[in-house]
């Protein structure tokens, strides 16, 4: 892989000679440091795809060095050596972000294979990254209906400002994609743009992930760790899924909004912030702010701008175009040539997809796959939706809407001939069912639809006896 630098960081001149012997036999350009300070130092003049760090080093430890790394150069990948190793120092160093952990004395194979696929990784990100930022339909928004246009002209205007949005919408209508637009629309652009999924965060970590944390602030912090507010200083932050975060969590991102100010974790020194704020929550902020599951002051804050994305059962006239574009990027990466025919288009537009367009973009990679023919036809279509209660008319879970009174009825006559204790029971089991069957069973999209965290919906299932 000529071209790749490499380098060596170790206090025995031996391992660094043998090791830079090794590696330079393969064509790799290599440079060698004797402790961690060199080795920064290094890093700082040149361009390295890959280190050999040893975990015992003078003046700074490896694991330290190791930290320090991942927090500048987050881009090169890491590999550990020791002649003193355990499986807990393992561990840690793999939590800390090393691709690999070799014991001395170490195999020249094993240095080969572990440094061939740290840089097959680093390419494969390298190239993921690429894609997300260059592939058309993955960055642009699709769509000609009326709904969709008064959005772009909503961005168009918010893009040109620098108040804070509030995208709200279900699951899957493209609120992050919303985000980025604006932003690459914006003054902004070149500036970072940092995305924080506030519902995959336990709140005992999303003060660090905001915030940061100072050197010594609990044990594992070896080194000083810019949050999100900083890392996105003068650029944007997304916010995507505050409202599912807690009481005190919002709070703590209410006070840094407005005063435009933060204080790392175990930090006393107040640091000035400017991102822009980009958030996103459910389909009714309103409604959660009402209940009290949504901070109402930070809500006014956020909602200078609000943008609300349509579900996709209400844009259909875009079902095609999503469809098409999709089914073509599949084809294309598949090597097919796939075609569809109008009967099943019209079955599929009539298809509510409660999963919106991250629905349709899975359906249709699935289509693409499964598909002897190179044409797709109505037949085709209902028996990879049979099972969907989206789909109209008459199969699966029909919208609340469409209930009818003999069917409520009993249900509702059976409630109310039990003890309050049971009917709260019975309704609750009811409308789980309901809504899990509408979300396809997808815990993640059911809990967001309820209102509810997903380890609850979980543990209501198994309650009830609901099989995931």
């Amino acid at each position: 892989m000529t071209g790749v630098s490499i380098l060596i960081i170790d206090d025995e001149p031996g391992i660094r000679r043998t090791l830079a012997l090794v590696l330079e036999d393969e064509q790799y350009k290599v440079f060698t440091a004797e402790d961690a300070v060199a080795g920064m130092e290094l890093l700082a003049k040149e361009t390295i795809s890959l280190i050999f760090l040893d975990v015992l080093l003078p003046r700074i430890g490896g694991l330290e060095a190791l930290e320090q790394i991942r927090e500048k150069y987050p881009n090169v990948e890491v590999i550990m050596i020791s002649g003193h190793a355990n499986v807990d120092m393992a561990v840690r160093a793999v939590k800390l972000g090393a691709f690999d952990f070799l014991e001395k004395p170490v195999s020249l194979d094993k240095i080969l294979t572990s440094c061939r696929n740290a840089l097959v990784l680093k390419k494969l990100k390298e190239e993921n990254l690429y894609l997300k930022q260059n592939t058309g339909i993955r960055d642009e928004i699709q769509g000609t209906s009326s709904q969709i246009n008064n959005v772009r002209a909503i961005i168009k205007q918010a893009a040109a400002g620098e108040t804070h949005i509030l995208i709200s919408g279900e699951s899957g209508t493209g609120k992050e994609l919303i985000a980025k637009t604006i932003h690459r629309l914006s003054g902004r652009s070149d500036k970072p743009f940092v995305t924080v999924n506030c519902a995959a965060l336990p709140d005992a970590l999303i003060e660090q992930e905001l915030f940061g944390h100072e050197k010594g602030a609990f044990p594992d912090a070896h080194a000083n760790r810019k949050g999100s507010f900083e890392t996105a200083f003068e650029g944007s932050l997304f916010l995507d899924k505050i409202d599912k975060l807690s009481a005190a969590c919002q709070a703590m991102i209410l006070k840094a909004v407005e005063e435009q100010k933060i204080k790392r974790v175990g930090g006393e020194k107040a640091i000035d912030i400017n991102p822009r704020i980009i958030a996103a929550a459910g389909n009714n902020p309103e409604e959660a702010a009402r209940e009290g599951r949504f901070n109402g002051d930070l809500l006014n804050r956020l909602n200078v701008i609000h943008i609300r994305m349509p579900a996709l059962r209400e844009r259909k006239a875009d079902i095609p175009l999503l469809l098409y574009g999709f089914l073509e990027q599949f084809s294309n990466n598949a090597g097919k040539k796939i075609e569809i025919e109008e009967s099943a288009m019209d079955l599929l537009t009539s298809y509510l997809w409660p999963g919106n367009i991250s629905e349709l973009k899975n359906f249709t990679e699935r289509l693409v796959i499964i598909s002897q023919g190179s044409r797709i036809d109505e037949k085709t279509a209902a028996n990879m939706l049979k099972n969907s209660p989206g789909l109209k008319p008459g199969a699966g879970v029909p919208e609340i809407s469409n209930l009818s009174r003999p069917f409520l009825d009993p249900v509702i006559n059976d409630i109310l001939g039990r003890n309050l204790s049971q009917a709260k029971d019975n309704f609750e089991k009811l409308y789980l069912e309901f809504h899990f069957s509408r979300n396809n069973g997808i815990i993640s999209r059911t809990a967001e639809t309820i209102g509810i965290y997903p380890s609850s919906l979980h543990a209501k299932l198994k309650k009830y006896g609901i099989k995931e």
